[in-house]
């Protein structure tokens, strides 16, 4: 261990400034005052916004209602399938904390904090959920109303901590070897490793992989649907775009337009111009001009399942050639990547079969205009694995559900990506909604 810094020597303390108790409260008052009139402003020109944006897309209506949540009920059998991943995997129990894993099994919702709640799935297909003790009373509520996995409660007081409970649970139910899901915070490896035995503690990627990459019927439902909703925004939002709307407007827009459509936890990356030279750039405050490149990266979740949607294209003709040229060699692709996909393939190939199409169209190969990877698993999470890179040697599944987003960007000229999600099928591949077909609209 290298020795301790030696501290600074102390620094004289600052003269004290004295402050009586009315002029403390006069300039909290006064902060106060500020505060509030501040807040008052934003809320009106909030309220505004949101007034003139609900005017300018009044033909957007709620369509989340067309779709139903995947129920309790739907979610059940999933417990017996991941006891027969882990019995595959020579695997005892499996860990998990609140996070889309827990979400995958159950509606039941729980913050995470510095007291260990979690549910712990055995091989044997039973579960137990470990709670802090004073909170068992919720827990077993919350449970009950949300249809959670039925197994008792192990719970732990504030004195003892989790850890030696947990253990002993594991050891009544004769768990030798427990994974941990990849989401769960370190932490709690650690300390159940430092009771349990550092060897019998596992890491849980893979079976988690096992679990969720491969999407059931209801869940290709929801993220066709999510996409579809998504794609229809970004059109509404380009058929009315107008010169001089700044980035973070065309944010707004966008966020506005995929909401009315049903869609929540809304986010979205709005690009202007030479802004869009990185792929995860920023807003700068651009406005639209005659001739801009336009790069809109977004999504939302409807049910809790995820899009992921890009499209990039010129606000009227483009101002420069390269940017048509760009566009052609990143559709291109993009369709490469898609005609590659099939079951048995590995996710490297993907990722290679749209970096040989770029390089064909004249770019310079490898990451030079292209650096970063194809595409990202999707589902509960806007990324999940697995991943379309050059070094992911899984071999595709049906059911598996990805981005296909290949990209040209030249530094201080004009960034291109396009995004879509595609599902691996029997016998190739699908996508969801529709291809952008020209760079001229989205």
């Amino acid at each position: 261990m290298p020795p301790a810094p030696t501290p600074p020597a102390p620094t004289p303390p600052a003269p004290r400034r004295t402050q009586d108790r009315r002029s403390l409260l006069v300039s909290a008052a006064g902060l106060a005052g500020l505060a509030s009139a501040c807040a008052a402003r934003r809320d009106g020109r909030h309220e505004e916004a949101a007034g003139e944006l609900s005017e300018i897309f009044s033909d957007l209506g709620d369509q989340s209602a067309r779709w139903t949540p995947i129920s309790p009920a739907e979610k059940r059998p999933r417990l017996a399938r991941l006891a027969g991943i882990l019995r595959a995997a020579q695997v005892d129990a499996l860990l998990i904390e609140p996070g889309a894993t827990l979400r995958y099994f159950s509606d039941v919702a729980w913050d995470c904090s510095e007291r260990l709640f979690a549910l712990v799935v055995l091989a044997d297909g039973t579960c137990f959920w470990i709670v802090p003790a004073f909170e068992a009373p919720r827990a077993e509520r919350l449970i009950a109303e949300h249809g959670g996995p039925a197994g008792p409660l192990v719970a732990w007081d504030e004195h003892e901590y989790a850890w030696q409970p947990l253990a002993s649970a594991l050891r009544a139910r004769g768990v030798e070897r427990i994974a941990i899901e990849p989401e769960a915070r370190a932490f709690v490896a650690q300390r159940l490793a430092a009771v349990f035995g550092a060897e019998r503690v596992l890491p849980g990627d893979a079976l988690v992989r096992s679990l969720r990459a491969r999407k059931d019927a209801r869940e290709l439902e929801l993220l066709r649907a999510a996409s579809e909703l998504t794609q229809r925004a970004i059109r509404a939002v380009a058929e009315r775009l107008r010169p001089g709307l700044a980035d973070h407007e065309l944010g707004r827009w966008i966020t506005h337009a995929q909401e009315r459509l049903g869609l929540c936890d809304t986010w979205v990356l709005p690009l202007l111009g030479p802004s869009a030279a990185y792929p995860h750039g920023e807003p700068e405050g651009r406005r639209l001009e005659a001739g801009a490149g336009i790069l809109v990266d977004t999504g939302g979740a409807l049910h809790g399942y995820q899009s992921d949607i890009t499209r990039t294209w010129s606000f009227g003709t483009p101002r420069e050639a390269e940017f048509t040229r760009a566009w052609q060699a990143v559709r291109a692709a993009q369709e490469a990547a898609f005609e590659r996909m099939a079951p048995g393939v590995p996710c490297r190939e993907i990722d290679r079969a749209a970096r040989a199409a770029i390089e064909a169209a004249g770019y310079p190969g490898g990451y030079t205009v292209f650096g970063h990877r194809l595409g990202h698993g999707i589902g509960l999470q806007g990324h999940e694995e697995p991943y379309f890179d050059g070094g992911n040697e899984l071999l595709l599944e049906p059911g598996m559900t990805f981005s296909d987003e290949p990209g040209i960007y030249l530094a201080g000229r004009l960034g291109v990506r396009l995004e879509d999600i595609v599902v691996v099928t029997p016998s190739g591949a699908d996508h969801f909604g529709s291809w952008q077909d020209s760079p001229d609209r989205p």
